[in-house]
């Protein structure tokens, strides 16, 4: 045996073992060849989730940079008591600052400066002044007020909220739900990305396409980012004087000689690539009227706001969300930007909040009206919260907030979360967990539970470990987060 045919060898028999203990993600990666695949595996069982699910799919909005908890939803009203006094040593406790107030003299108390009111049937505490829209729909969200990261700092927080590490290279989120559920439309990517762009730019945070990376995954569980400018996807149109009947022939004899090499080989990823290929093809049909948004009735645009029919706006990008969510597409993440609070909080939140109030509601409404809100998960929340004492000067109008992992709130809809529930609190200062804490690994936990799947059986080899979203340290599902 020459030492190309043994090389081939050697790598035929590594990918047959790593195939075999990669059942689950094969199915999936073939669930894009089509429905008709799709329906054969499901009547197989080789795509199955551990039980029945209550939410088919997801639209995760994340508010990169940590939006203030008790500016917004964690009612802190013996803080006006606590005006420029400093926060206690009792409080703080040592706890670990960033480098951007850990040098500060003083630690001085800023209260929020907006009315609250209770909401809802449940009573939920609310700044009503900046989300009147979202206030009506406080009996079908889901608030969690106590979740908690070890991550102090943006980039390894986004990381591990998105992937269950701070270590970047993981799976994130939206590439499990992929690798386990499959496709539910051949024409679409099975996990979309949307960027909006906000209305006040003053401080933005860095996204980068890491945090929708598949990881150790199959290529094609990665998320796909559609572009809010222009066309969706770079080259999904046809060169001038290029018609579909020569790119099509094109790209069939590039596959067939992607079949050659797979055969010989036995790599994974040249599957991959035969599949993005026909992805990409297939989507030249698809992508153009999933994002003409003028079909839309007017009142659509009433519900979301005019914003609505600005492209890249929050409002356009929920809407465009809704699109895809109703399409098939099963992980649509969106990313708004500037919530990085160091300063100006009283000049910036009510830019941001308006940005998101009016189309958060109009996104349940929307899904209500359609009948798709009971199996659509809709996810709110940053990567950390903020500090109830200021970052430099302090004024009654304007005041800064550090980082803060300790304690922040997010919130679900839909898709099982139970609807009105309130879970978790923390102190006077929104700086410590009183009652029922919520770590990021018990939220990974619970949202694969309204998926369908038990987050210590959707495992993956990689390195030889039996690797998951949850990791290695104790993770459990809450029940009382659950419809």
């Amino acid at each position: 045996m020459n030492l190309l045919s043994e090389l081939q060898a050697v790598q035929t028999r590594r990918h047959f073992l790593a195939n075999g203990s990669h059942l689950l993600g094969g199915a999936a990666l073939a669930s894009l060849l089509g429905q008709t695949f799709q329906q054969n595996a499901l009547a197989n069982g080789s795509i199955e989730t551990h039980f029945p699910a209550k939410a088919k799919r997801v639209i995760y909005l994340h508010m990169v940079g940590g939006p203030s908890q008790m500016d917004l939803f964690d009612y802190k009203p013996e803080m006006a008591k606590w005006y420029d006094k400093d926060l206690p040593e009792s409080i703080r406790q040592g706890q670990r600052l960033t480098t951007m107030t850990s040098g500060q003299a003083r630690f001085p108390i800023a209260p929020s400066k907006w009315d609250f009111a209770q909401k809802g049937n449940c009573g939920m505490w609310m700044n009503d002044e900046l989300l009147p829209h979202l206030a009506k729909s406080a009996d079908d969200i889901c608030w969690m007020r106590s979740l908690h990261t070890e991550a102090i700092n943006h980039e390894p927080a986004i990381t591990a909220m998105q992937t269950g590490n701070q270590i970047t290279g993981r799976p994130c989120l939206g590439s499990w739900a992929s690798y386990g559920l499959g496709s539910m439309n051949e024409n679409l990517p099975t996990f979309v990305v949307l960027v909006a762009t906000p209305s006040n730019r003053e401080q933005e945070q860095a996204i980068s396409a890491r945090l929708w990376s598949s990881g150790f995954l199959p290529g094609e569980h990665a998320g796909v980012s559609f572009r809010s400018k222009g066309d969706p996807i770079l080259y999904i149109n046809n060169p001038p004087g290029v018609p579909s009947s020569i790119r099509k022939r094109t790209l069939d004899s590039i596959n067939a000689m992607n079949a050659i090499t797979h055969e010989e080989l036995g790599d994974p990823e040249t599957l991959t690539c035969i599949r993005q290929y026909e992805m990409a093809f297939r989507m030249q049909a698809s992508v153009p009227e999933l994002t003409d948004i003028n079909e839309e009735p007017e009142h659509i645009f009433k519900l979301y706001g005019e914003e609505a029919r600005k492209p890249g706006s929050f409002a356009n990008t929920t809407l465009m969300a809704r699109r895809l969510a109703e399409r098939g597409v099963r992980f649509i993440q969106v990313y708004h930007n500037n919530w990085d609070h160091h300063s100006n909080v009283g000049g910036r939140m009510p830019d941001q909040c308006q940005d998101v109030d009016q189309p958060c509601h109009a996104l349940i409404t929307d899904l209500k009206e359609r009948g798709m809100f009971d199996d659509t998960l809709i996810i709110w929340g940053g990567e950390f919260g903020r500090t109830i004492y200021s970052q430099g000067g302090l004024t009654t109008t304007n005041y800064g907030r550090d980082h803060h992992p300790r304690c922040f709130t997010m919130w679900m809809a839909g898709g099982g979360a139970k609807g009105g529930a309130i879970y978790g609190e923390t102190d006077d200062f929104s700086y410590n967990i009183v009652k029922d804490p919520l770590h990021i690994r018990d939220f990974h936990a619970t949202i694969l539970h309204l998926l369908g799947f038990d987050h210590e059986r959707l495992v993956v080899k990689h390195q030889g470990l039996d690797t998951k979203l949850t990791g290695v340290e104790p993770a459990k599902v809450i029940p009382n987060l659950i419809a």
